[in-house]
């Protein structure tokens, strides 16, 4: 007996889109579709992460919209299972195939921009600043978020997704790490942060010499090493004393040229404390694949 048709899309694959105004004439928003077993944990509503601070100012000013999509939305098991227990035994369930490759080749075909796929995973490249602002030039992302002991491998070698990892430790799955990328990759999106600068100024941002205004001597330019990103300079505000410390009197001074370069300084010294790696061993340039075309139908049949 042949298998079942893939489920169509119904109203509640397409739980917690966002809608939020977006301005006249603008380019089309970011589209970030989030395959997920917890549609529930990107909800707009306020409160939740993505419905607060910079993100919801992102999707306000048209510049992202994310979707979450429900993948048992798409399994052909009568208790709309997702997981299975893995072959060879051990502890865990694995999720299958078939939900998940239905879910991609749905989601997809609804926008007709190719996505970038992205599996958050402990497995796969760090999640990096320069990672970061390749994502924010792209025009759709698709992240799967999976759960329990792993994802079918099969599917995985099949889709090609690009292999994203928080860092070296384990979540429950990977919706927080979608979320993560999701707020990383938002604040960079051009009108969404007050000023633009805030995001080159940011730590792990590429870092620029300090060469000052026409005229300034050599020996108060400030080097970096090439391609460097350093991490961010101290910051204060109100009251000039507070506790017995004070501010640094150069902030106070008005010269601009003066502040740009202590702060240079500053992050120089903070970067050669504190993570002297990124002084020595400038990052290795990272150069994600373009996006992937889109699936093609599901197919029919015993083991679809």
């Amino acid at each position: 007996m042949p298998a079942p048709l893939a489920r169509p899309i119904r109203p509640a694959a397409l739980a917690h889109p966002v809608r939020w105004p977006s301005p006249r004439n603008a380019v089309p928003p970011l589209r970030v579709d989030i395959l997920t077993t917890f549609p529930e944990m990107f909800g707009t509503q306020p409160g939740c992460a993505l419905a607060s601070s910079i993100p919801a100012r992102a999707a306000q000013a048209g510049a992202i919209a994310w979707h979450a999509h429900n993948i048992r939305d798409w399994s052909r098991d009568k208790h709309r299972k997702t997981d299975d227990r893995p072959f060879g035994g051990g502890p865990g369930m694995v999720m299958t195939c078939q939900p998940l490759y239905d879910a991609v080749a749905a989601v997809e075909s609804l926008d007709p921009r190719p996505a970038t796929r992205i599996l958050l995973t402990p497995q796969g490249i760090p999640l990096t600043q320069q990672v970061v602002e390749q994502l924010a030039r792209r025009d759709r992302l698709l992240l799967i978020a999976g759960h329990y002991e792993g994802i079918d491998e099969r599917v995985i070698e099949h889709l090609a997704p690009v292999e994203i990892s928080l860092g070296d430790y384990v979540l429950s799955g990977g919706e927080l790490g979608a979320i993560v990328l999701i707020d990383a990759v938002a604040r960079l999106l051009p009108g969404v942060l007050g000023d633009q600068r805030s995001a080159h100024q940011d730590s792990f941002s590429v870092t620029q010499p300090f060469t000052g205004p026409t005229g300034t001597p050599r020996a108060l330019r400030v080097d970096v090493p090439e391609g460097a990103r350093l991490l961010d300079c101290p910051h204060y505000a109100k009251p000039r004393e507070w506790m017995g410390r004070e501010v640094p009197d150069v902030l106070l001074s008005g010269d601009h040229t003066a502040i740009e370069r202590w702060r240079l300084l500053q992050r120089l010294e903070r970067t050669q404390a504190r993570r002297p790696d990124l002084m020595t061993t400038p990052p290795p340039p990272v150069v994600l694949p373009p996006p992937q075309a889109q699936l093609q139908a599901p197919p029919a049949g015993p083991g679809a």
